[in-house]
């Protein structure tokens, strides 16, 4: 049985599954769902009190995705829709079910599914050109680098930002930062001593060992102990501890200025000020890891535009949104950090290439634009005001609304899970962080209404899953 093209038969399967031409349109009911077979031949019609049930696992597709998992690497939970379609807010199903996705991805459709102008220019780019290596220059490689520069100036964020370093996901960017942040320290101090390394508890990093190492979560870290030495733990927001975690042998320090997978816990201004002043000190490079909370998601185009300059990285790094559903990453460092670095201290096949920076050229471009910015925002109000209420409705279960902008958390007293899979089966797709986090990444361009419709959903499911 070889898996192939959606909209083509699977091998010794009467199974065929047709990728829409159109958009779907939502159910005619708000509590029926039907299974069409002109999408998965052998289903039956069904009634429920759900409109979007998990499939029961008999269906014709359940049985070919079990089949195929045997052949991936079980590295993900994966709950059970097959996700055929998408397009700005919402997802469509392999039955034709449509999902209102507040999750974009884990914050990486900020411009929502399929955005016409991202098609555009992968359309265009791909008639081109979409690889030439590292050996050459490419036009979209030095736009997209002056342009990060430029925007990021110009929003307020990292003041003296020079150099890019293109690569193709969160945790290259962070391990790129790890390693100019290792060489600094080398350049600094020949004997190498001042190699050591400084993240905080709840923080993520990556799932390389280096940007691993910076993740001091035991459910990442144990299977692959021992992990990269030189590497110190700190407790976020503690002002008191940071001239004890800094010290002359530290290197470099990363920090999220908010934790998206510990829990939407955001970082206090007077702790990164303090941070700063003391990596300054110490001589060690400053990284904000702005691969979620970043390029607009708060409302500026970097979290950390709104400190004062004194509280800059040296360094800092973006993904997820940065190609928008397209693998891109960047390492932005000041000259402090790239005048230490030679060529060939690091490198990348992909990174840069032309296809994925004129994506990401585009998507700065766009993300950068000051109305979207006003209106996540004012999209957050109406997020935080809805939470507020539901919070006063059942102050039993949740305790505690964090975030800014549209990266937001809502903390419950029990096991998120019930809440998630309710929600999906009315509809709405949303995800979990930290220890019992609702977390909410809606796409920055959800409208008001998409917004009171989701929360409307979140209500029902948390309605039906009370004890």
């Amino acid at each position: 049985m070889a898996l192939r093209h959606p909209t083509r038969h699977f091998a010794s399967s009467t199974l065929v599954l047709r990728l829409p031409t159109r958009p779907f349109a939502s159910s005619t009911a708000r509590y029926i769902s039907t299974t069409s077979p002109n999408h998965v031949q052998g289903s039956k019609s069904r009634e429920t009190t759900l409109p979007n049930p998990d499939p029961s696992g008999d269906e014709p597709y359940s049985t070919m995705l079990k089949f195929h998992s045997n052949f991936m690497l079980a590295t993900y939970d994966r709950a059970p829709p097959l996700f055929l379609k998408g397009k700005g807010s919402y997802l469509w199903d392999v039955e034709n079910r449509k999902y209102l996705d507040f999750t974009s991805g884990i914050g990486v459709n900020a411009l929502g599914h399929c955005d016409p102008g991202s098609v555009e220019a992968i359309s265009g780019q791909a008639k081109t050109l979409w690889h030439t290596s590292n050996l050459y220059y490419n036009p979209w490689i030095a736009s997209l680098s002056h342009l990060l520069i430029e925007k990021t100036r110009a929003s307020g964020a990292m003041h003296d930002a020079a150099t890019v370093f293109l690569c193709n996901s969160g945790s290259e960017a962070n391990e790129a930062a790890i390693k100019l942040s290792r060489k600094v320290g080398k350049v600094l101090d020949p004997t190498g001593a001042k190699h050591e390394f400084v993240s905080f508890y709840n923080s993520f990093h990556g799932r390389t060992m280096g940007s691993l190492s910076a993740t001091p979560n035991p459910k990442y870290q144990e299977p692959f102990a021992p992990m990269l030495p030189g590497f110190r733990y700190g407790t976020f927001n503690d002002i008191a501890a940071v001239n004890d975690l800094v010290t002359e042998k530290t290197c470099g320090v990363i920090i999220e200025p908010i934790q998206g997978e510990g829990g939407i816990n955001v970082a206090s201004d007077q702790f990164l000020v303090a941070l700063a002043k003391r990596c300054r000190e110490m001589g060690a490079v400053l990284i904000y890891d702005e691969i979620q909370c970043g390029l607009s998601r708060t409302g500026t185009l970097w979290a950390h535009s709104h400190l004062p300059k004194e509280a800059h990285p040296d360094i800092f790094t973006s993904a997820k949104a940065l190609g928008n559903g397209f693998p891109v990453g960047a390492t932005i460092a000041n000259r402090h950090v790239s005048e230490k670095i030679k060529i060939g201290d690091h490198g990348t096949t992909f990174g840069g290439n032309p296809m994925a920076s004129r994506i990401a050229h585009y998507v700065v471009s766009q993300l950068s634009n000051p109305n979207l910015q006003q209106g996540v925002l004012s999209k957050s109000k109406i997020f935080v005001e809805r939470f507020e209420r539901m919070r006063e409705r059942y102050p039993r279960l949740i305790t505690e609304i964090r975030g800014k902008g549209l990266i937001l958390g809502v903390q419950l007293t029990r096991d998120p899970l019930p809440i998630v899979k309710a929600a999906r089966e009315r509809g709405l797709l949303i995800i979990t962080c930290g220890t019992n986090t609702l977390r909410f990444l809606p796409p920055l361009t959800v409208s008001q209404e998409e917004i009171e419709s989701g929360l409307d959903i979140l209500e029902e499911a948390i309605q039906a899953t009370r004890r």
